[in-house]
């Protein structure tokens, strides 16, 4: 490892350490015959999925080419007998207020016995470019708001809330930070506090480059995953929830 990756993995490793951490301790999540899964979030979740192919339930074209895809193409392999219907409803450029907008019919009405979120680069970045004036605190109140909601209309779904993530590169910059690092802890505590499985995303990205790769390996722009980032996402993703 040369000196630069020796300091980016010190930093990485100082930075980690002030974060709270949630427990990855893989869950035993019991999913019954047809249960829906649903993933959502923004454009790292949408990943140029075909948005006219949405209602189809499994559909290749549907998932996108990111991690949704990778995941669900290996829960339907390896669980043919619980014939699962998985969903993508990941719309590119969303923040909280979006998915607040929208979520009766892009998630309620689906009635998820699984849902995943993946929420909160562009609560920052739009605020960054001056498109949005949302706080941290815009952010806690919000996606507190829409766990609630979800609980209370689908009592019994399995909540599992993904770790936002940047990597150091493209148009990740130090005017990111230590923003960014509020509003990944706030996501931990609101995830903790709903009771959900918390997906690690972050966290992994961090280890990888610490242990001696680019961060443009994983995010070349520094927010959406090459086809590296959304394999690693979707490996994260199974170990955290279990399934």
């Amino acid at each position: 490892m040369n000196r630069r990756h020796l300091l980016t993995a010190s930093a990485l490793g100082s930075a980690a350490a002030l974060l709270p951490r949630a427990s990855h301790a893989a869950p035993s999540v019991q999913l019954g015959d047809g249960a829906t899964i649903l993933f959502q979030g923004d454009s790292i979740t949408d990943a140029k999925r075909d948005r006219k192919a949405e209602d189809e339930a499994n559909r290749p074209a549907m998932f996108g080419d990111g991690y949704p895809f990778f995941i669900a193409g290996q829960l339907l392999a390896d669980h043919p007998d619980l014939h699962l219907q998985i969903y993508n409803r990941g719309i590119s450029g969303n923040k909280v207020p979006d998915l607040a907008a929208r979520w009766q019919k892009d998630c309620l009405d689906l009635k998820p016995a699984l849902l995943s979120i993946l929420i909160g680069v562009n609560d920052l970045w739009h605020k960054l470019n001056g498109k949005y004036d949302g706080t941290p605190e815009v952010y806690r109140e919000g996606y507190t708001a829409l766990l609630k909601q979800t609980k209370e209309s689908l009592p019994e779904v399995t909540l599992v809330i993904c770790e936002p993530f940047v990597t150091r590169c493209g148009a990740v910059n130090d005017t990111w930070f230590p923003e960014f690092e509020t509003r990944r802890a706030i996501a931990a505590e609101v995830a903790k506090a709903a009771g959900a499985i918390w997906v690690p995303f972050y966290e992994k990205f961090n280890e990888a480059i610490a242990a001696g790769s680019e961060p443009a390996y994983w995010a070349a722009d520094g927010v959406h995953p090459t086809q590296a980032g959304h394999a690693l996402m979707a490996k994260a993703w199974r170990e955290a929830v279990g399934i």
